[in-house]
């Protein structure tokens, strides 16, 4: 038996599979990425604590000598089992190791590969349903989300992708759909542009605010950073039915027929829905960086198209 082994067995810490399992449950928990596992890290107390691990556990070292340079390195034993918890994840493409994400992202983190995602969804017991609709990293999505967010922005951007029927397979399809929905909801800061709600669920696995296509689906719209904009729920659909829409300049237009509505009407206790939208001087929350703003082009549409006038 190895002395890492009896090491282990001494201080009656977890298995590595116990401990792969537990990975995969706090990546789901934390959006698909964790850091790496260094010192003061708090997934490596967070870890330690679903085991229940008590302070010798946690600190205790394990010691290899170099006999040519006669000394010794010390590890903690807790951070060698999660790392190699890590690594063996890795080696089964369930995550991508720090090296290979920070390639991606430009940060060192251990990230969910969609096979991944699917065995963690199992362990939490989540219907796989669910997940088309969770805003949780992958790394094959999060691929997507950098085209998408590093696309050249160009004066004649065509908002419709007219070659929407001929999609090679349905996995590409949902990593497409999946990806611009996290741009966007990325871009906005997971915050509605108009109101500013941001929200999320208990568990942090769902946030509350949506990625709209300012051309919709049905009309071909394309999945891409141009056409989308972050609004929650209530702003989501007032945009969709056509009770405001953006100009050029991204200031709100709201339809005149709000001034025809009854009294009763869009009212949550004392805040008025509608009439919130009509408040002068009401500036929306876009993203800094312009490139990734709505192109005029699908605004325009929207305007057009959605927008009712007299």
């Amino acid at each position: 038996m190895s002395y890492e082994r009896k090491m282990l067995e001494q201080f009656a810490m977890p298995t590595q599979t116990e401990v792969e399992q537990a990975l995969l449950r706090a990546l789901l928990k934390h959006g698909g990425v964790i850091k790496e596992f260094g010192s003061g890290q708090e997934i490596v107390d967070e870890v330690a604590s679903e085991f229940g691990l008590n302070e010798s556990q946690r600190s205790v070292f394990l010691e290899t000598i170099y006999r040519k340079e006669n000394r010794v390195k010390k590890s903690l034993l807790w951070h060698r089992l999660l790392f190699r918890a890590a690594d063996a994840l890795a080696k089964n493409n369930l995550v991508t190791r720090p090296t290979q994400t920070f390639q991606l992202t430009k940060k060192r983190e251990w990230m969910l590969t969609e096979k991944g995602f699917d065995d963690s969804l199992k362990l939490c017991k989540i219907p796989i349903a669910r997940k088309e609709f969770l805003p949780t990293k992958s790394f094959e999505v999060q691929k997507i989300v950098k085209k998408l967010t590093e696309t050249r922005r160009t004066e004649d951007y065509d908002p419709f992708d007219k070659d929407k029927k001929t999609v090679k397979s349905i996995r590409e399809s949902t990593l497409r759909t999946r990806g611009f929905r996290q741009a966007v909801i990325e871009a906005y800061s997971c915050r509605c542009a108009v109101c500013g709600l941001k929200a999320s669920s208990p568990d942090t696995l769902s946030w509350e605010v949506e990625a709209a296509h300012i051309v919709p689906h049905r009309y071909k719209g394309r999945d891409d950073i141009f056409n989308g904009i972050a609004l929650c729920r209530f702003h989501h659909w007032a945009f969709d039915v056509g009770w405001f829409t953006l100009l050029d300049d991204y200031k709100i237009e709201t339809s005149p027929q709000i001034s025809c509505l009854p009294l009763d009407c869009g009212k949550i206790e004392g805040y008025d829905f509608f009439q919130a939208l009509t408040k002068t001087g009401l500036e929306l929350r876009f993203p800094d960086k312009h490139e990734i703003r709505p192109h005029q082009n699908a605004i325009r549409w929207h305007r057009q198209n959605v927008f009712p006038r007299p």
